[in-house]
Order: C-alpha cells, then structure tokens, then sequence
C-alpha cells in the first residue's frame, strides 16, 4: 500500500469553506499520488479556533470549545472525503467532550465505507494536564482494515513502549503516531518513540506532525517536525529503517510504500526476533542484583 503522512500548517481560517478547501486540497493531493491511507496530525483541528474570532482563539478554554462544536461538521467532510476517493484518512485531533466534565484529545478514522472509530489520547502531557486541563479518554482500539491492522498512539503516548506493545499483542501491523511539538526536543522524543516501536514490534509506524507558527493560538503556537514512515532495520526494510521522511518543517506529504508481506516476514524470520524475543525480558528484570 501507499501511505500518505503529513506535515502539516496550522493555518488562520475567514471561515467554513476555507477549511473546507483547505482538507479537499490535502486529501485530493494524496489520492493524486496513489495513497490509500492518509495521516494527519495531533491537534491540527486547532486551526478551527480561528473561526471563533481572534479573543476565542487566543482563550485556551475559548480555543477548546470552539474546535469541539466544530468536530462533527469536520467529520462530515472526512468522511465524504474517504468515501469519495475510497481512502482511508485518520483525521487531525481535536478536543472532544465526550460526556465528561473535561474535554479528551481524540482522533478520529474513517474508511471508504464509513466511519471506523477513533483512539482517544491515553496519557497526557504536563500542558494537557495543567493549564489546558485535557484529560484522558477511552482505551487503546485494534482498527482491522483492508489495509491491514492498524493501532494509534498520539503523540506523549508513543513515547511508552507498553501501549505499542498492547496493540501489537493485540495484533497491529501499523501504528499511526500523529503528535504536536512545540520544540526539537518534543518532536525528537516522539520520532524515537515511533522508531523505537517499529524496532521492536518489527512494525511499521507512520509520524504525522504540526509545523510552522501559530502565533494566535497559544495551544499550538509554534510546532516542529518532519513527517516520517519507519520500519524494521532488517531484512525488506531500509537498513536505517527510514522508509521515507520530510525536511524539518516543510509542509506537505512523505509518501511510503509498504508491504504487509513484508512485517509478517520479517517477524517470522528477521535477522533479530525483537517482537517474539519481548517476553525474555520478564525473567530478566526480576533477577537484578546490586553490586
């Protein structure tokens, strides 16, 4: 398959349609180049403060709120989109209320034939936790597609390798890795995370970021990154295990090709066994003896 992973530019919106446009162009731009999966980031929902009027967007609660009354106007187009093009396209997150008192940081997926769920973000960052107050929401999800098993961990979370591990023991091939980083050092954390997973779940992962300045919306002011696809370093894959990769901050697509083939080979007779070796650990780290 072809993957599509986006570096995406939180951008200043005069109103609906510009959004509007804006999404058709990206996906249109996709499906020109034969993708048939398409990540777009954490948080680049953000964007649709700026339809609140600049008090709105510069209030961080004012700024949640008024992404969250959009979200469902926002999934519409998603899901028109992934039918009309028959692609598959996990959407920027954004806050949602969802029956809490707080609101949770969730992306959603949608397919060719419908919506496909979504994966709520499990461990939040010390921002999300003070002072935006963005709490955590449902549990990990296996989504089972065409295109294969496919597992999500935003951004903070694919920095813990026991959720990658869930949803591989639960059966992921591909782990979508969207994320929003103000720094080089964020950014950095979650680009090894993604290819720490990939190493040893002998999976791929797909990096999608925010880029560029927003100085209107203190949430997502400023963002660094570059959108990457990883795998394996090991036999089928590049022995860097970069299948394909952006410049920093450079807004657009990376695209990838990746075979299913390929990670079933691989975990079945790689050079290492990473993925099948992971419960030799266990014994390992009950025996430590100090010195």
């Amino acid at each position: 398959m072809r993957i599509a992973t986006s570096a995406y530019p939180i951008d200043w919106l005069d109103d609906w349609q510009a959004y509007v446009d804006k999404i058709t162009f990206w996906v249109e731009g996709a499906v020109a180049n034969r993708a048939e999966l398409l990540v777009f980031p954490e948080y680049g929902a953000m964007e649709l403060c700026s339809l609140g009027g600049k008090e709105v967007a510069a209030d961080l609660e004012g700024g949640l709120r008024a992404v969250a009354d959009r979200v469902g106007a926002a999934d519409e187009l998603h899901d028109d989109l992934a039918r009309r093009h028959g692609v598959h396209i996990l959407a920027a997150s954004a806050p949602v209320w969802d029956g809490g008192l707080r609101p949770v940081n969730r992306a959603r997926f949608f397919g060719p034939d419908g919506p496909l769920g979504y994966q709520d973000k499990q461990i939040m960052t010390r921002f999300e936790r003070d002072p935006w107050n963005v709490v955590a929401g449902g549990p990990l999800n296996l989504f089972e597609t065409p295109l294969g098993k496919i597992g999500i961990l935003i951004c903070y979370d694919c920095e813990f390798p026991l959720l990658g591990r869930a949803l591989v023991e639960a059966g992921a091939e591909i782990i979508l890795a969207p994320s929003c980083t103000e720094a080089l050092t964020g950014y950095s954390r979650v680009r090894i995370g993604a290819m720490a997973r990939a190493l040893e779940s002998q999976c791929v992962t797909v990096h999608s970021p925010t880029v560029g300045a927003a100085p209107w919306c203190p949430a997502v002011d400023m963002n660094t990154g570059a959108a990457a696809i990883y795998g394996p370093p090991d036999r089928g894959f590049p022995p860097t295990g970069v299948i394909a990769q952006g410049e920093l901050n450079v807004p657009g697509w990376v695209y990838g090709d990746v075979s299913l083939d390929g990670i079933r080979e691989v975990r079945d007779d790689g050079g290492v066994l990473n993925m099948r070796h992971w419960d030799e650990q266990l014994p390992r780290i009950k025996t430590v003896t100090r010195l």
